[in-house]
C-alpha cells in the first residue's frame, strides 16, 4: 500500500507540475508575442515617418540611386532598436517588392502594399517571429516599405531552469510525504492483520493499543472492534471451559451412580428395588441434561415447533407450581403461587410450562426460606414472575444470567448437579413466543424473573427496564 500511495503521491504531483509549467509557458509566450507586437508596430510606424528626414531635405535633387542607398542606412538601427531585422523595400509599377531581401522566414505574401496604404501598418507572426511593415511615399521611389522583425522572448530561461528545480524539489518532498503517511496510515492495518492472524490461531489474550476516546475515526473503529472481537472470544473459551466441565461432571455423576449399582445388583451387594430407584432417578438427570442440550440446539436452528394458542397465565402457573410444592416442602421451603385472576396470554401451553419449571428450579437453589409466583398482567403482557428470598444476583452477573455458558459468582445455596441452561432456555424459549424476560432483585435482596408475554387481544406497550 505505501508502494501504490507514493507512485501515486509522485504521479499527482508530476501531473500537476506538468500541467501548470505547459500551461505557464504557452501564456507566457502569447503574452510575449503581442507585447512585442505592439512595439513592433510602434517602431515600424516611427521609422516610416522618419524615412524622409533619413533622405534629407534636398531628397528631391537625389537620383533614385542615392535614395536607396541612404534608406539601406536604416538596416544599421536594427541595434538601435533592439530588433533582430530590417528590411526596406519599395513597389514598383507593376506592384512588387524590391529592394533588400525579406527577414528570414517573412513571406512576401505577408506584406501586402494596398493594405498598407489603406491601413499605414501592418503585423503579425510566424512562430516565435514577429514582424511588423508600415509604408510611406517618397517621391523619386514611390511607396517604400519598412519591415522590421524580433522573436518574441518570454524570458523564461531563468525562470524555466528554477521551475524545474522546484519542481525536482517538490517530487522528492511528495515521495518522502507518500512514503511517511503511507507507512502511518497502514501501520494500524499492519497491527490488526497480525493480531487477528494470532486470534485465529488461538491467542485471545491479543489486544491492539485502545484508541483514545475522542478518537473516531475508521482506524480507531477498527482496533476498539478487534478488542472487543477478541475479549468475546476470550470470554467465550473460558466459559465453553467451564460448561464442559460442568456438562463432564453432571454426565459423569449419574453414570457412575447407574454402573455402581448395576455392579452391585449382579454381585448381589444391593437391594434391587433400591438399586432400580437410583438407577432411575440418576437416568431421569441425564435424560433432563440431553434435553436441555437438545432445545438449546433447536432454538439455535429455529428448528423449535410452537403452538401459539390463548391461555390463562395464572391457571397454568398454578398447576405448574403445584408440582413442584413437595420438591420445596423436602427442601424445607415454602413455594406459593398468587394471582389477581386470569390472565389471557398467546403463547405455547407446554413451553410456558417449562419456562416456569425452569425458573421455579432454579429460585428453589437458591432460596433460603421462599419462592413465590406471581401472575399479573399490565401494559399488554401478561407477567408472570418468580421471586426467591436467596442472596439476589450480583451486579456483574446480572447482563450475563441468560448466557448459554455464564457461570455466575454466587453459588446456590444448595449443591445441586444441573446443566447451567436453564435460564438460557428460558430466554429463547420466551423470545420464540414474542415475550421477553427480564432479570432483577426484589425488595428484599432476593433474584426476581420476570416473563412478558403478549396478552391476546391487547395492544402491547414497549416493556419495562429491569427492576434491581
Amino acid at each position: 500500500m505505501t508502494r501504490r500511495l507514493t507512485v501515486a503521491f509522485i504521479a499527482v504531483v508530476l501531473a500537476t507540475l506538468l500541467i501548470a509549467g505547459a500551461g505557464t509557458i504557452v501564456l507566457a509566450n502569447v503574452r510575449a508575442r503581442q507585447t512585442t507586437e505592439r512595439q513592433l508596430r510602434d517602431q515600424a510606424q516611427e521609422l516610416a515617418a522618419n524615412v524622409t528626414t533619413l533622405v534629407g531635405a534636398d531628397g528631391g535633387n537625389l537620383t533614385e540611386p542615392q535614395t536607396r542607398r541612404r534608406l539601406r542606412v536604416l538596416r544599421s538601427f536594427s541595434k538601435a532598436l533592439d530588433i533582430d531585422d530590417i528590411a526596406v523595400l519599395t513597389v514598383n509599377r507593376r506592384g512588387e517588392l524590391i529592394g533588400d531581401t525579406l527577414p528570414a522566414g517573412i513571406g512576401a505574401s505577408l506584406i501586402d502594399p494596398q493594405v498598407l496604404s489603406r491601413d499605414g501598418v501592418i503585423s503579425g507572426n510566424v512562430g516565435n517571429t514577429v514582424f511588423a511593415a508600415a509604408s510611406t511615399n517618397l517621391a523619386l521611389v514611390g511607396q517604400t516599405i519598412v519591415v522590421i522583425t524580433r522573436t518574441a522572448n518570454a524570458a523564461l530561461g531563468r525562470s524555466v531552469r528554477l521551475f524545474l528545480l522546484a519542481g525536482a524539489i517538490t517530487l522528492l518532498a511528495a515521495a518522502a510525504v507518500a512514503v511517511w503517511l503511507g507507512r502511518r496510515l497502514t501501520k494500524p492495518v499492519r497491527e490488526a492483520s497480525l493480531a487477528t492472524q494470532r486470534v485465529a490461531s488461538g491467542q485471545l489474550d491479543t489486544r491492539l493499543p485502545e484508541p483514545a476516546p475522542d478518537d473516531h475515526d475508521e482506524m480507531a473503529e477498527l482496533a476498539r472492534s478487534i478488542n472487543a472481537m477478541a475479549a468475546s472470544l476470550q470470554r467465550m473459551r473460558v466459559l465453553e471451559q467451564q460448561f464442559l466441565l460442568s456438562v463432564s461432571h453432571d454426565l459423569r455423576t449419574p453414570l457412575t451412580s447407574i454402573r455402581g449399582y448395576a455392579e452391585a445388583i449382579t454381585d448381589g451387594a444391593a437391594e434391587p428395588q433400591q438399586a432400580a430407584t437410583v438407577i432411575r432417578s440418576e437416568a431421569n438427570r441425564l435424560e433432563r441434561l440431553v434435553a436441555d442440550l437438545l432445545d438449546l440446539a433447536k432454538l439455535q436452528t429455529n428448528g423449535f415447533s410452537m403452538s401459539i394458542v390463548p391461555i390463562d397465565l395464572a391457571e397454568r402457573a398454578r398447576t405448574d407450581c403445584s408440582g413442584f410444592v413437595p420438591a420445596a416442602q423436602a427442601r424445607g421451603l415454602t413455594l406459593r403461587c398468587e394471582s389477581s385472576g386470569p390472565v389471557q396470554v398467546l403463547a405455547d401451553p407446554d413451553r410456558v410450562s417449562q419456562i416456569l419449571a425452569n425458573l421455579i428450579e432454579n429460585a428453589l437453589k437458591y432460596a433460603r426460606q421462599s419462592v413465590v409466583v406471581t401472575v399479573d398482567q399490565a401494559g399488554g403482557h401478561g407477567i408472570v414472575t418468580v421471586d426467591d428470598d436467596g442472596h439476589g444476583i450480583a451486579d456483574p452477573d446480572l447482563v450475563h444470567v441468560f448466557e448459554r455458558l455464564y457461570v455466575a459468582r454466587q453459588q446456590p445455596t444448595r449443591s445441586e448437579s444441573s446443566s447451567g441452561l436453564g435460564l438460557a432456555i428460558v430466554k429463547e424459549l420466551t423470545e420464540a413466543m414474542n415475550g421477553r424476560v427480564l432479570a432483577g432483585s426484589t425488595e428484599r435482596g432476593g433474584a426476581r424473573f420476570s416473563v412478558y408475554l403478549p396478552l391476546a387481544g391487547s395492544a402491547i406497550e414497549p416493556l419495562p427496564a429491569p427492576r434491581r
